[in-house]
């Protein structure tokens, strides 16, 4: 039988640091607030250069980022026009563009301009410009710098 002192006693309230982990060594490791960090901060490795995400298609990118429309002082990258930079891994770039109209002034020059700076680029044997209009473009296609530098922002 309990006395009325007993009853009213508490148990003390279990802490998160007095837990004892079981299969822990004796010396414990201080525990990184994010599991992922170093996973997250990691560069993918990569075979080639060219493919996905490699270095030639990131050059092919960046030369075509230095093509403006005549008409809009955009370049063309950033206008939305530039559907797809693709490198093989027999260094071969594909890109697959539209135009803003099948009209545009300049629908006769640009696709030839846009596959002569892409085999310009260092690393490239050879170049294919393949023109779509399905999707066809849109404003909705522009980047915030393209859209601000229009003043659409």
């Amino acid at each position: 039988m309990t006395t009325p002192d007993q009853a009213q006693e508490k148990p003390p309230r279990a802490r998160v640091e007095d837990a004892v982990d079981s299969d822990a060594s004796s010396v414990q490791e201080p525990r990184t607030r994010d599991y992922l960090d170093g996973f997250l901060h990691q560069k993918p490795a990569s075979d080639s250069a060219g493919g996905p995400g490699g270095d030639l298609q990131q050059a092919v990118v960046d030369a075509l980022k230095e093509i403006y429309d005549p008409e809009i002082p955009v370049n063309i990258y950033d206008l939305g026009l530039i559907y797809g930079v693709e490198v093989d891994d027999e260094c071969d770039a594909t890109v697959t563009m539209t135009l803003t109209t099948p009209h545009c002034p300049v629908a006769e020059t640009m696709p030839g301009e846009v596959e002569l700076r892409a085999a310009s680029v260092p690393g490239i044997r050879d170049a294919e410009v393949d023109l779509v209009w399905d999707p066809p473009w849109s404003p909705e296609k522009m980047t915030d710098e393209a859209r601000l530098e229009l003043g659409m922002l």
